[in-house]
């Protein structure tokens, strides 16, 4: 566990390194094809990075970090797009220090910050992103769709921010309390049906997913002294798969897969498809992409080549979720599920589908295992260096 956590560190230098390298020397460098050039040498440090760590809760999150979310800011910035172009102009001049930790930041990080909407920034600026990757198509348009839980926080006063935080943490901690529970009901693992310990499986992804994601952004908070977007929002309340996808699971996720494939796929198509089938084909080929990178992150958690279920999993959720919305819109109003149904119908689905094709992977290759059995070796770890 020692040499996991220096090689951990090692890692993460080598990652600042990097970001030093961009913010200083790539960012003088003409957005487009010679900035997209200079950055290679970093796309490929960030890929091979975390083949560095073997443990699953060290080396799983620092895969997703560099090698999907790092990856991908980058790329952005390559032609001036995205988080780290702003972060990176707009304060340097008044504050290079603050600005360079910014950058870092918002480059490696799961983070997103949240945005003070202002009449004169609304002008100046695009429409607000937008978490969802479609919109309920009984509005006639299949648009991306806002999350409702990110309103203006113009509006907002300080005792309820407060507020805010303090359920958010309680919420939290009661989060990280079920997910002991659940790491505890492993050591009964084989009196309990199969089917009950992949539905554990479920739990144990959403909660250590989201346990996960909101310490790095308390991390990044206390950091940057700014408001982030929430990475989940409740997606066991989903009432369809735009919802869950879209609004409610791994926000940061649909924040870039939208900048790097939803968006650049529905330009280029629509004046060939029009914009009705150049944005289902954006959504599609934006699940196809989830997959890929998830195969990857498979096989930086068990060193075992790809098998392409979890892709067919994404490929699934995409078809079904187009067929979602064309549903929908044929039927508009006239026909609604009520979220007493459609709620458990959703999430049944998710379940269902994930124990046929995204489980499997890992469960041949003992990752499960493998996860469940480093929360005993962390605790021997803390123990033997607190000398208890």
């Amino acid at each position: 566990m020692e040499d996991e956590i220096q090689n951990f560190i090692k890692v993460w230098i080598f990652v600042i390194a990097s970001l030093i390298y961009c913010y200083f020397i790539v960012s003088k460098i003409p957005k487009g094809f010679l900035r997209l050039l200079a950055l290679l040498p970093v796309f490929y440090i960030f890929t091979i990075l975390p083949l560095n760590l073997y443990s699953f809760h060290l080396g799983a999150p620092t895969a997703f970090y560099l090698t999907w979310l790092g990856n991908s800011k980058l790329l952005l910035f390559s032609f001036n797009h995205g988080p780290l172009s702003s972060s990176s102009s707009s304060l340097s001049r008044s504050d290079p220090p603050k600005s360079l930790l910014f950058f870092i930041s918002l480059a490696c990080l799961p983070i997103k910050i949240k945005q003070n909407r202002s009449p004169k920034s609304s002008q100046n600026h695009t429409k607000p992103q937008k978490n969802k990757i479609l919109q309920n198509p009984s509005s006639q348009n299949i648009k991306i769709k806002q999350n409702p839980s990110l309103k203006s926080s113009q509006n907002l006063g300080k005792p309820r921010n407060i507020n805010f935080f303090k359920n958010r943490f309680f919420v939290l901690a009661l989060k990280a309390l079920l997910l002991a529970l659940v790491i505890r009901i492993y050591d009964y693992r084989e009196h309990l049906n199969p089917n009950i310990i992949l539905a554990l499986y479920c739990c144990h992804l959403y909660l250590g997913a989201e346990i996960t994601l909101a310490v790095s952004g308390a991390l990044a908070r206390a950091l940057l002294g700014q408001d982030l977007e929430p990475q989940f929002d409740e997606p066991y309340l989903s009432a369809s798969l735009q919802e869950f996808w879209g609004r409610r699971w791994n926000l940061m996720v649909t924040s870039i897969l939208r900048s790097t494939v939803y968006d650049p796929v529905r330009r280029i198509s629509t004046p060939v498809l029009g914009k009705t089938w150049a944005r289902l084909s954006g959504v599609f080929l934006t699940f196809v992409v989830s997959g890929l990178m998830h195969e990857l992150l498979y096989y930086y958690m068990s060193r075992v080549d790809p098998t392409w279920e979890v892709t067919w999993f994404f490929v699934l959720h995409g078809i079904c979720m187009i067929l979602e919305v064309l549903v929908k819109k044929i039927l508009t109003d006239r026909c609604q599920l009520q979220p007493w149904v459609s709620r458990p119908l959703t999430i049944g689905f998710v379940a269902v589908t994930g124990f046929w094709l995204f489980f499997p992977q890992l469960l041949r290759n003992g990752v499960d295992r493998k996860a469940i059995s480093e929360y005993g070796l962390l605790v021997e770890f803390v123990r033997n260096k607190m000398r208890l």
